[in-house]
């Protein structure tokens, strides 16, 4: 079962709630994938939120709602709306129907202004990881303002001028057409073509200080099959090293994807393996962290990186050679 984030079961939990009055604390358990200690903790969040759950003990027992009990209209600042929308997707399996965190973002967006809403949508529409659900950690998030209004016009396909710090704290302004959001690491990400580099770059959403439309607000749609998550991907490996390092794992794509995480290099199947395409900055360590992965396999650039495996056998070979007397 795709791991969900607790706001996502608690919101479950209150509509099963609603639907199915008595439900039992075994069967909201199996439901939500939790234990009955957790669903007992969700009942007293709940309670802690002015919803008065009621529990009843025994062979017949459950959790109850007064049958007169009504929610009031949900009514949400802009910002809650975005915090909300933001949290929920970061913890979600995005794209699969009838998850509950899908059920509940679809019922907020029903009860929202419809301005807001709509960027909302956008926000969903555009949103992308690079990490397996669950493995981004604590996400930060950004100004609501700003990822909803990225999010809206790269929908739209818009064009907007952005005010920009770089880690160097240097500000500066271009004109971006938005591609996508990404979420890698617990930081929210942007993709576009950058008016300033005349290229396709990567920005960080915490670190855009101002938005608005673009003198000319019509947007260069991106390049046929573009893909935001891999281009992050990508900007992010040529940070990491400055050399491309390309290698053929003479294994199966499983059994690499449960030692190299998404975000470590790019893994193709082919007819002869597993193709790894990743960046490295040092030699010596890219080939520790080959060696450790367990298998054979063929290096097709760099040749340097031979070079560095084979100082490592060699190495290797030699402390195995010792016998360990003084």
């Amino acid at each position: 079962m795709p791991k969900e984030r607790p706001t996502a079961r608690v919101l479950a939990m209150l509509e099963l709630l609603q639907d199915r009055p008595g439900i039992s604390g075994a069967d909201l358990a199996q439901r939500l994938g939790v234990g009955e200690r957790t669903v007992r903790r969700y009942a007293a969040h709940l309670a802690d939120l002015g919803i008065p759950v009621t529990a009843e003990r025994g062979r017949y027992g459950g959790y109850w709602l007064p049958p007169a009990f009504r929610l009031p209209p949900l009514a949400l600042t802009d910002g809650e709306a975005a915090a909300v929308v933001l949290g929920l997707l970061a913890g979600s399996p995005h794209g699969l129907p009838g998850s509950a965190t899908e059920s509940a973002l679809a019922k907020i967006n029903r009860v929202l202004p419809e301005s807001v809403a709509d960027q909302v949508t956008a926000l969903r529409d555009t949103f992308a990881r690079t990490l397996p659900d669950g493995q981004d950690g604590q996400a930060t998030a950004p100004d609501f303002r700003i990822a909803l209004g990225l999010a809206t016009a790269a929908r739209d396909r818009r064009r907007v001028r952005i005010t920009y710090q770089s880690w160097r704290g240097e500000t500066s302004a271009r004109d971006l057409d938005p591609y996508g959001l990404v979420l890698h690491g617990g930081r929210w990400y942007v993709t576009g073509l950058d008016s300033l580099r005349a290229a396709i770059r990567v920005f960080r959403v915490d670190r855009v200080r101002s938005l608005e439309p673009a003198e000319n607000p019509r947007a260069d749609p991106p390049p046929p099959g573009y893909d935001p998550a891999a281009q992050l991907t990508e900007a992010l490996g040529e940070v990491a090293g400055r050399h491309r390092v390309r290698v053929l794992l003479h294994t199966t794509l499983d059994q690499v994807t449960r030692r190299v995480p998404p975000a470590a290099a790019t893994l193709v199947q082919t007819s002869g393996g597993v193709l790894l395409e990743t960046r490295a900055e040092r030699f010596d360590t890219m080939a520790g962290y080959l060696a450790g992965l367990g298998c054979p396999l063929t290096v097709q650039e760099p040749a340097e990186l031979r070079e560095a495996l084979a100082e490592l056998s060699d190495r290797l070979a030699s402390c195995a050679a010792r016998t360990g007397e003084p």
